[in-house]
């Protein structure tokens, strides 16, 4: 038997090999290229989506009109639950900050699917508190903070949610573009790009190609979050 498409997907972990190749028959694989829209916020919500490879950004547009983004997600990581669970429109907007490729589970199979295993719901409660503790930072972190604070907790975050560890450092891989990070952070791009190059001079980080890379993220999580 092959191995399932879901594998590797944290939501799906305590299951079985049959209970996975169960849920597989169910996916769709849909494909998006670089900044495609996915969803659009006020859609009808039908589908679960589950990011196979690349990354998306979640995002809505303020009462001004900016882009304000929420997240931003990689691979293994889940998006849509909110709509799929309840029924309702879709909250935000996601778009392709690469080339994406996702797994795609209708509505009605992943309600089936979490009847089936609660195991699923379970690991889904958990993940939809932890998101709502990460809104809750980002919240404290826009009102209370100062600009570098701001900066610096949007890039802990970026680290925990698609951040990588390597020979004992953490890094992000192709940081977001200084628009995005502006948008998370509430800031400007020229303060983006002001605050990063003091946390470098400061030993907190140093750019790696596209990356950046945290020597001590534990330090540097203590120093700002």
């Amino acid at each position: 038997m092959a191995d399932s498409r879901l594998k590797i997907v944290p939501l799906f972990e305590e299951l079985t090999d049959e209970n996975l190749a169960d849920l597989d028959r169910q996916l769709s694989v849909m494909r998006y290229r670089k900044n495609n829209l996915i969803i659009f916020e006020d859609d009808s919500g039908l589908n679960l989506f589950i990011i196979n490879k690349g990354r998306v950004k979640i995002s809505r547009i303020s009462e001004e009109g900016g882009e304000v983004i929420l997240a931003i997600l990689g691979e293994g990581e889940f998006f849509g639950e909110l709509s799929v669970i309840d029924g309702l429109s879709r909250s935000a907007t996601v778009t392709a900050l690469d080339d994406v490729e996702l797994l795609v589970m209708k509505r009605e199979d992943f309600l089936s699917g979490l009847a089936k295993y609660p195991q699923i719901s379970i690991y889904l409660l958990n993940e939809l508190a932890n998101r709502i503790r990460k809104s809750d930072a980002q919240i404290k972190s826009l009102c209370l903070r100062n600009a570098k604070g701001r900066v610096a907790t949007t890039l802990i975050r970026l680290a925990e949610d698609i951040g990588r560890i390597k020979e004992g450092q953490v890094f992000i891989p192709e940081l977001p573009l200084q628009r995005d990070l502006a948008n998370i952070a509430g800031t400007s791009r020229e303060t983006i790009s002001r605050v990063i190059a003091t946390l470098e001079k400061e030993g907190f980080c140093h750019k790696r190609e596209s990356a950046l890379v945290f020597d001590d993220f534990e330090k540097f999580k203590r120093e700002f979050a």
